[in-house]
């Protein structure tokens, strides 16, 4: 498989999380966000991938198929190699996951993402301040949500003495914990203070300590700067 990647692209790490859960290889294949105005822009890219945003995956056993949009990528790869688990189960359980992460890629990250906040200032004229106030509001309010949702672990609902889950969705990584990490730091970049949320903050570091989370992070990528 050949991934079309930015080593800080939320989106992109993402899969590299799952890639890196389920042990599957794959060549990434660096996609500059910023660099020259943005190589994604490019026709020869956005002969890959139309929309011109990453990740953007190839799979050479699905007859060099290329699949875009993260959570497509990820549920793909979630059919495709079931020997390790991003889903839950049962029904119910899956459809908690994909809510949960469903909240990071649709209400938050969106109004967060790199094109939103460069159309911000190049052509609305926003001020760097008023920018990072747009990004900090948006953070927030997403957080705030899903610390709530996660609060409301369905282990804890019969027994209110049980342990919270160490992960979004139980006692191993889901795709939920593939967008939660990527988000948290994003915002710790923009010096928002994640202790506020305090069950985010305890599941990115559980996240932290495995080897695959390590290994797909920003700073382990061969395009990192």
């Amino acid at each position: 498989m050949k991934l079309y990647t930015y080593f800080r692209s939320s989106a992109a790490w993402r899969v590299r999380i799952a890639l890196s859960l389920k042990g599957l290889p794959y060549e990434a294949v660096p996609v500059h966000l910023v660099r020259n105005g943005g190589e994604q822009l490019t026709d020869q890219y956005r002969a890959i991938n139309p929309g011109a945003l990453v990740p953007s995956l190839q799979d050479e056993g699905a007859e060099g198929a290329t699949i875009t949009q993260s959570m497509a990528i990820v549920e793909y790869l979630e059919e495709t190699h079931p020997a390790v688990p991003l889903l839950p189960s049962t029904p119910l359980e899956r459809a908690r996951v994909r809510a949960l992460a469903q909240m990071i890629a649709c209400d938050i990250h969106p109004l967060n993402n790199l094109r939103v906040l460069r159309y911000l200032v190049r052509t609305l004229g926003v001020k760097d301040e008023a920018k990072t106030e747009w990004y900090r509001h948006w953070i927030g309010e997403g957080f705030a949500a899903l610390e709530a949702q996660l609060t409301r672990n369905p282990a804890r609902d019969s027994d209110r003495n049980a342990a919270p889950a160490r992960f979004c969705h139980g006692s191993t990584p889901t795709i939920a914990d593939c967008f939660l990490v990527p988000q948290v730091y994003n915002a710790q970049r923009f010096d928002i203070d994640i202790a506020a949320y305090p069950n985010i903050a305890r599941i990115n570091d559980a996240c932290a300590e495995l080897p695959a989370f390590i290994a797909a992070h920003p700073a382990q990528q061969g395009d990192s700067e």
